[in-house]
């Protein structure tokens, strides 16, 4: 189906019991800009102020590239001639799976280098030039009040931290009789490749991984203590996503879902939102290179909604991020990403995608999802995720398809459409949000770091299984979640989405929806 869309789409922050009016990021009724833009952030990174202030003429017209190369080797001397030549300056090259990153300028730069010998690929990232968007605002989650704090603690038991008896999501995979039995273990790290994780936070703060953290927003590692964080008016999805995972079990606030492991964060987003391939890759590359067991991936990578391979910039991207995923694995890691939120059926012969590029002016395209892919998601050995709400049924955003969703995991829902069980009030998923605080949102955003969790619980019970072993097991102890049909999610007597497949492997909720007790007993 063809949908409304606006960054964030994995994650939907809407108030408590209100039903959703479009698959959006944030807050749902609200617009994006004339010019597509997503708005949804202000302020800059420390990385990207530095950019602004040393910012020439020139550089107000930048174009930000990768140019691919054979893996193994760096850009030759002939390479870097013709880059130079083209008006092309290197920021940084990931030799091991020969991705270079760019800045030009020049606009024939990626038709020039395509022609040059050794280079298998080359494409521009954005379309906007290199200075960061800033547009309004769109919305922020629900943010839990001192009475609903009160009275969440007034319903807990004493064996929970105060806000549990609110994460119904916790009992849907039986991470609850999980915690029983194991909390996972501090040896195991899953990085959050994301918006910036606040480890200030009094429930993150315990279990964060500084030396795995990084700031990655221009595409080359920006090491500096806390550039991994949100800056103020920035987005608190990266957070959210934190606490989801790795929320200590510590009498204080909630309780993740792997709340022994440690997490990281990777901050890869603009100030205004964007996820480019550069900061992209340089995310998986560090993940690999840093001890890190499981990525999370909410997100996708701007601007293209599907990038198709058979435009030549385009491809670029796709080659480029595809060569990190594996390396990524090669390394160790499992790579787990969000489905989306449209409730498209990515197994479908075409989709209409009516906004990309979304840094530019969109153009209305229809697009053979076999051919032209949604990344990090589509992209080989990633574990997709799709999301189920409070009645155990799927999400009414949730992206599905036969053979392309892996796993369905707690992502939220309207309250209207999946009520939970008391003491649970909001059919949303409770998260950290920076400066201390609680709140809830709601997508795939939020489906894909309780399977990214159970994975971490999977590495904990075998610390020596490969990503592929990890995966096996994920999808093996999955509990096997039959089609939903019809589906009709809101009543009106219409079908809603269309599910394939069998009871154990179908579109909606692929293998089936996650086990996080098999996870630590198997």
């Amino acid at each position: 189906m063809t949908g409304p869309h606006q960054r964030y789409r994995r994650a939907i922050a809407i108030p408590l019991g209100t039903a959703m009016a479009t698959a959006m990021a944030l807050l749902p009724g609200a617009t994006a800009s004339a010019a597509g833009l997503p708005g949804t952030l202000t302020g800059a990174t420390s990385a990207v102020n530095g950019i602004l202030a040393a910012a020439t003429t020139q550089d107000a017209t930048a174009l930000s590239y990768v140019v691919n190369v054979r893996p193994g080797h760096g850009p030759s001397a002939k390479v870097k001639k013709a880059i130079a030549d083209a008006g092309g300056t290197i920021v940084t090259s990931y030799d091991q799976i020969g991705v270079v990153v760019v800045h030009s300028a020049n606009p024939d730069f990626a038709m020039i280098i395509r022609k040059v010998p050794g280079v298998a690929s080359a494409g521009n990232t954005r379309n906007a030039p290199l200075p960061a968007q800033s547009t309004t605002d769109l919305g922020a989650p629900k943010t839990l009040s001192a009475s609903e704090v009160a009275a969440a603690e007034a319903a807990s038991d004493a064996a929970q931290d105060p806000l549990e008896s609110l994460q119904w999501d916790l009992p849907a995979i039986k991470a609850d009789k999980a915690h029983e039995k194991s909390l996972g273990s501090s040896k195991v790290t899953v990085a959050v490749i994301d918006t910036g994780v606040d480890d200030t936070h009094p429930d993150l703060a315990p279990n964060f991984d500084r030396g795995a953290s990084v700031n990655c927003v221009t595409g080359k590692p920006d090491t500096t203590d806390g550039a991994w964080r949100p800056t103020a008016g920035e987005s608190p999805h990266g957070t959210h996503v934190a606490g989801e995972i790795a929320a200590a079990k510590n009498g204080v606030g909630m309780t993740g879902v792997a709340p022994g492991v440690k997490v990281a964060g990777i901050k890869v987003s603009t100030t205004a939102g964007y996820f480019y391939t550069e900061a992209v890759v340089c995310g998986f590359m560090w993940a690999a290179t840093h001890g890190v067991d499981v990525t999370n991936n909410s997100y996708y990578t701007d601007p293209w909604y599907f990038n198709c391979t058979d435009d030549p910039d385009q491809k670029a991207l796709v080659d480029a991020i595809t060569r990190a995923t594996r390396y990524a694995e090669k390394k160790g890691v499992v790579n787990v990403a969000a489905a989306g939120n449209e409730n498209y059926d990515l197994a479908a012969d075409e989709i209409t995608d009516p906004v990309s590029p979304n840094d530019a002016t969109p153009v209305e395209r229809v697009v053979d999802p076999s051919k032209c892919y949604d990344i990090p998601t589509q992209l080989p050995g990633v574990v997709t995720v799709a999301a189920t709400g409070a009645k155990g049924i799927k999400s009414s955003f949730s992206n599905h398809g036969l053979g392309v969703i892996d796993v369905a995991a707690p992502g939220g829902d309207s309250t209207a459409y999946q009520t939970p069980a008391p003491p649970a009030t909001s059919g949303l998923i409770l998260g950290t949000l920076p400066g201390g605080k609680w709140g809830y949102m709601a997508g795939t955003s939020m489906a894909s770091p309780h399977a990214a969790a159970v994975a971490a619980l999977i590495k904990s019970t075998h610390p020596y299984a490969s990503p592929a072993l990890v995966k096996a097991l994920l999808y093996a102890e999955a509990d096997a979640t039959p089609c939903t049909d019809p589906y009709d999610i809101n009543g009106d007597g219409k079908v809603d989405a269309v599910c394939e497949g069998s009871k154990n492997h179908n579109g909606f909720y692929g293998w089936g929806t996650v086990d996080a007790l098999d996870a630590v007993t198997k």
